[in-house]
């Protein structure tokens, strides 16, 4: 007669499948890669003294977003697709560019972009913004020659040109002084929000050249959190995630000091997502629970089983 199968293994067995459960849980929790937009820039002098400069916004995701921010310290308007509330091409899908150009009064004029872009996804709504400095590259090449006309030419070699040459160098002589690099400004953190179904989580990821920052947000609802991050390091906060939740950060240096609520996502379970006043349990806690149940309901079987089948090990028929 073959012995029954000790119960030990079975609770073995129910173990492994509840820790591959929860790897499982781990994987998905496991936190995703930055999103953020990819902006750059260049800056020629033009013969005419202006400063021309070409932005181009790449993407560092698989999906589209939406431009929600975008400022230029150059004045004027932007020609081309880069825009705000514009669609920026998923990575590998294109760019958006744009142009802009100004005659600056100043010798060392500051050129920098600041992009904010919104990605949407079904379990998270993730919002990054990047400052990028435009980078000198000379003069501008020469515009194309107006249509050619035979008389125009014979009276440019008059005494004109004695005359022209004061004038193009004129500005030159006091707007070449753009073209050599400006002064670089200081390292500036990167900060991004996200909303999952439980969470609105600042980040900030601080450059090593610079300088400590303190972050206050501010929720209308709960206490007052501090984010420290020093040089070289990436600190985040979270809050739990509750319906009308809005969070206001500030900090020394800060421009945008709108409040920040939290979006639930669309692919939330029922009740989850700050459906109540209360903050909501996270999924993991539910799931956890779910197999700690199942274990004990296979776990009470086993014994059962067991015990009947010894039962019958020890009946003897004549």
């Amino acid at each position: 007669m073959n012995p029954p199968k000790s119960p030990f293994r079975r609770v073995a067995a129910i173990a492994a499948g509840a820790l591959i459960g929860l790897a499982g849980v781990g994987a998905i929790a496991s936190p995703a890669s930055a999103h953020h937009p990819e902006p750059s820039g260049t800056y020629c002098l033009a013969a005419d003294g202006q400063v021309k400069v070409t932005w181009t916004v790449g993407n560092s995701e698989n999906i589209g977003a939406t431009i929600t921010t975008l400022e230029s310290t150059v004045p004027g308007d932007f020609t081309g697709g880069l825009a705000k509330d514009a669609t920026l091409p998923a990575k590998g899908q294109g760019f958006l560019t744009g142009t802009q150009a100004h005659r600056f009064d100043e010798k060392r004029p500051t050129i920098e972009l600041t992009v904010e872009a919104r990605w949407v996804r079904p379990e998270r709504v993730v919002t990054e913004k990047r400052t990028v400095a435009a980078k000198p590259v000379g003069t501008c090449a020469a515009e194309p020659t107006p249509s050619p006309s035979s008389p125009t030419p014979t009276a440019t070699p008059s005494p004109t040109p004695t005359a022209a040459s004061p004038s193009p160098s004129q500005p030159p002589t006091q707007s070449p002084t753009p073209t050599p690099p400006a002064t670089p400004a200081p390292a500036e953190p990167v900060g991004s929000v996200e909303s999952t179904c439980d969470k609105l989580t600042f980040t900030i990821e601080n450059p090593a050249d610079g300088e400590t920052v303190t972050l206050t947000l501010t929720p209308n609802k709960g206490e007052v959190k501090t984010l420290v991050v020093k040089p070289g390091e990436t600190g985040s906060v979270s809050f739990d995630a509750t319906k009308g939740l809005v969070v206001t950060p500030a900090a020394e240096g800060l421009d945008d000091t709108a409040p920040i609520a939290w979006e639930q996502p669309a692919d939330c379970a029922p009740g989850q997502g700050g459906g109540k006043d209360e903050p909501a349990l996270p999924l993991t806690g539910a799931a956890t629970g779910g197999i700690i149940a199942g274990a004990a309901v296979l776990l009470a079987a086993g014994v059962a089983l067991f015990m009947v089948a010894r039962r019958r090990r020890v009946r003897f028929t004549v």
